[in-house]
């Protein structure tokens, strides 16, 4: 019998982009703090605690993006809690940090955040299709993420995720990740650059990288079908 699943989305879309693949997974999500009527939690170590304490012993945890992050802490901190573990565009640290270039530099995410603060309504389809360049079908995938968007979250709630994507690293902690674990991941990713993905799986015990040839940053809409099938074969190893 297969372990339940369970899917924490990504910062400010919420789980419409998706629903189709976790019902298709048969799956349940975990919001982010704030969203839906999860409240609002701004310190990252009392939400990734507060993910392990809800999960079931041995289920599978995934996340993309965001989520992905807090997924990774969860399984780096409460390694008896989760079975599996399925990232999607995951990153161990969103900015450039020492020894670590697969990221954004510091300032440009802070002119982001300046930028979502004076204007949420205008930076964020431009951030959508942003981290969609090099996708092959670039246009119709940020189409579609903007169309599937959860109503938006308050600002006080965008703000919480883009400080944690600023100060979060979990570099010296990824060792202790007990769990099979997948990564799944565009190779034209502009966020979450491949090289993220590729130190991630060579950090991580055992783990595997499926990398999404011509995809950026959201793999499950721009290949739904192989990333299903990854997803399952994984899913049912």
């Amino acid at each position: 019998m297969t372990a339940p699943l369970f899917f924490i989305p990504g910062w400010c879309l919420g789980r419409g982009p998706l629903s189709a693949t976790v019902d298709a997974l048969h799956g349940r999500f975990f919001d982010l703090p704030g969203y839906g009527e999860t409240p609002l939690v701004t310190d990252f170590d009392t939400a990734a605690d507060a993910v392990a304490a809800a999960l079931p012993a041995g289920a599978t945890l995934a996340g993309w993006s965001l989520g992905a992050q807090l997924a990774l802490a969860v399984a780096t901190r409460h390694p008896g809690k989760v079975g599996k573990l399925l990232l999607v565009a995951a990153t161990a640290s969103f900015v450039q940090r020492d020894g670590w270039p697969h990221a954004m530099p510091t300032d440009m995410l802070a002119e982001f955040a300046a930028g979502i603060a004076a204007d949420v309504e205008a930076m964020l389809p431009r951030f959508v299709g942003g981290f969609n360049r090099g996708d092959a079908r670039s246009k119709e995938v940020t189409r579609q993420l903007l169309d599937l968007a959860d109503p938006r979250p308050s600002g006080a709630v965008l703000a919480a995720g883009l400080d944690w994507l600023r100060d979060v690293d979990l570099r010296p902690e990824l060792g202790r990740i007990a769990a099979p674990t997948l990564l799944i991941h565009g190779t034209n990713d502009p966020l979450m650059p491949l090289g993220a993905a590729e130190t991630l799986a060579a950090a991580i015990p055992g783990a595997r990288l499926a990398p999404f040839a011509d995809c950026a940053h959201a793999p499950f809409v721009s290949l739904p079908d192989d990333f299903l099938t990854a997803a399952r074969t994984f899913l049912h190893d």
